[in-house]
Parts: structure tokens; C-alpha cells; sequence
């Protein structure tokens, strides 16, 4: 059972994948920063050491031997309003900081000079070794940079920063074709029956998935159903093409996809899940092929402004990406 926030299904603003990057700290010299947003789970590897000792896979600094405290600097991926953030300290234990603190700014011609602004985003919190620790945040402005403190030192493995992508939508022309579900605009993955191999929000991610975990893979299906999943747009629109892509995924693809749609006002993500099984069809069932890029826009049913849309997979397997192509809609 997922115990984590609601937050956590929000895009990771401080994602490397995302561009998201480690660009300032006071002292990492027991473990690079840029470990600091990597997107995988911190690993831990028994007796491997580097020149300046244990090999430890997240941000670490050296014991602080006079007033002050470290933190570190990052460039988020996406700028965007923060909702939540999870401090990771995986695999740290007796060299963890007892706390923490976290503060954002909006910066996005270049990088924060000095005297720059910052905001509080999240006062002092006190940590625990080898434990998550998730915390609401309420941000009134967008941030494109956080700067995150630990007190006095110590090693972080991992920190998410999850929000709402900041797009101008006021700036985009309702002529202008866009991928509608793409996380840079704003997509999100609400929810899914199964991903047991492979996370639901991969289908969102920006470029080719680069390997088989790079997508949404679900478990061998043992039982009669299919498997789906729910993709909310980043600004409702009209779709006018989509393309699905299996990349790497050979023995193990779907037989076939349809897409349901509908244009949602309020509900939960559990209420917008149930009411799915009564959309209209989008785009009606399809073959799939290994590892290949699938385009479809003759084949569409046109049913208007839609914000959500519930991809079935038949019966089971994985999928890279599925893009949306359209334009925004009043």
C-alpha cells in the first residue's frame, strides 16, 4: 500500500531528467551534490570507498569544525508553485543532519546573484537517519531555484520537490500545436491499476524512454480485465494526433490500446478514476508492435474539449510515452 501524500503524484520540479541541477553548495567533500536530485532511488554499496572515504550516493559535507552550516543550491528542472517536498536520507544514519530547511526564489533570466531574494518554503525540520520525510509546503509564487539547508552538516540522499509546472498558457495561441500531456506543460499521471515495473508518470517525460524501466510496465496479467491508467492534460484542449511509443519494450508489449476522454470539472483522483469507465472513446482500439512509434489522427473519434484521458492496454505489458498533440482550448 502507497502511504506517500497526494503531493508525491505531482511532478518532481527538481528531477534531473528534467534538467534540474545541483548548482552551488558550501562543502560536498564526501559526496557530489548533483547525487542530490538523481532520479533513481539512492543505492547503497557495501565496502566501496573513494579518495576521501565512503562512497555514500546522495549530497554529503565533511564535519563542520566552525560556526555555520551548509546548504546547497539547486536549479529546478521546471519552474513551477511548490505543494511538497520529501527529504530523503537513505543509507545515512550516524551521519546524517539533525535538521533542515528549505527556501525558493524566482530567478529565470540566470542564476541568483548575492543579494538575491529568497523565501521560506519550509522552516527548520528535524530529521531522521535512513528515513523519508515528507512535508506540505504552500507556495504562493513560482520558484526556479531552491536553496536547501542542513544544520550543522551532514548527507542528504535524495530531494524531491513536487509542483505544479508554471506554463503561461495566456501566451500560447490556441493555433499553436503542443503535446497537451507533456509534465513541461503542465501533464500529470493521476493514477493507474498496476506498475509494478515501471512508474505511471514515465509516459509524460520528456524525449524516448532510454531503456525498458524508463515506462509504464504493469505485471503479467493472471486473471481476465486489462490494465489502464489515467493522464490528466496540462490545459484542457483539442487533440488532434497522438503517438504512442513501446521503445524497448519487445517481448513484452501490449496486444493492443484504446484512449477514452472526457472534460472534467473538480472530483478527486479516485472519483475522476471511477467515472473514467463511462468516457467516450477517443481513439478506438488498436495494434501494437514492438519497440516502435506508433501515430494515429485518421483513427481519432472527435469529441470535442477533453482534460483527461484513460489509456487501456490489452492486455497487459508496458509503454514508453503517449503524447497528445492539439491546441489549448477557451
Amino acid at each position: 500500500m502507497d502511504n506517500r501524500p497526494d503531493f508525491t503524484k505531482l511532478v518532481n520540479l527538481a528531477s534531473s531528467r528534467l534538467g534540474s541541477q545541483a548548482i552551488y553548495a558550501t562543502d560536498d567533500f564526501f559526496a557530489d551534490k548533483q547525487r542530490l536530485v538523481d532520479d533513481a532511488p539512492a543505492e547503497w554499496k557495501e565496502d566501496v570507498y573513494d579518495e576521501n572515504g565512503k562512497w555514500m550516493d546522495g549530497w554529503e559535507s565533511r564535519r563542520k569544525r566552525e560556526e555555520g552550516h551548509d546548504y546547497c543550491v539547486v536549479k529546478l528542472g521546471l519552474p513551477g508553485k511548490v505543494v511538497g517536498v520529501d527529504i530523503d536520507t537513505a543509507h545515512f544514519t550516524g551521519n546524517y543532519p539533525p535538521s533542515a530547511s528549505l527556501e525558493g526564489c524566482y530567478c529565470p533570466d540566470g542564476e541568483p546573484a548575492t543579494h538575491q531574494q529568497w523565501d521560506e518554503l519550509l522552516p527548520s525540520l528535524d530529521l531522521r537517519g535512513d528515513s523519508h520525510h515528507f512535508a506540505d509546503v504552500s507556495s504562493q509564487k513560482p520558484c526556479t531555484h531552491v536553496r536547501f539547508h542542513i544544520y550543522p552538516d551532514g548527507g542528504v540522499a535524495r530531494l524531491r520537490v513536487y509542483g505544479h509546472p508554471e506554463m503561461d498558457w495566456d501566451r500560447v495561441s490556441t493555433e499553436q500545436e503542443l503535446d497537451l500531456l507533456a509534465v513541461e506543460n503542465g501533464g500529470r499521471a493521476l493514477a493507474c491499476n498496476d506498475q509494478h515495473f515501471g512508474h505511471m508518470s514515465n509516459l509524460i517525460m520528456p524525449g524516448r524512454g532510454v531503456n525498458m524501466g524508463d515506462g509504464w510496465e504493469t505485471a503479467r496479467r493472471r486473471v481476465p480485465g486489462n490494465d489502464w491508467v489515467i493522464l490528466s492534460l496540462g490545459h484542457a484542449g483539442l487533440v488532434d494526433r497522438i503517438v504512442v511509443d513501446t521503445a524497448h519494450f519487445k517481448g513484452n508489449y501490449p496486444d493492443s490500446l484504446s484512449i477514452q476522454a472526457a472534460f472534467v470539472e473538480g472530483g478527486t483522483d479516485d472519483q475522476i478514476a471511477t467515472q473514467s469507465l463511462f468516457w467516450r472513446e477517443l481513439l478506438p482500439s488498436q495494434k501494437l508492435s514492438a519497440d516502435n512509434i506508433h501515430e494515429f489522427a485518421d483513427q481519432l473519434n472527435g469529441l470535442g474539449t477533453i482534460s483527461h484521458v484513460r489509456v487501456n492496454i490489452f492486455p497487459d505489458g508496458g509503454i514508453s510515452r503517449v503524447r497528445l498533440f492539439g491546441r489549448k482550448s477557451d
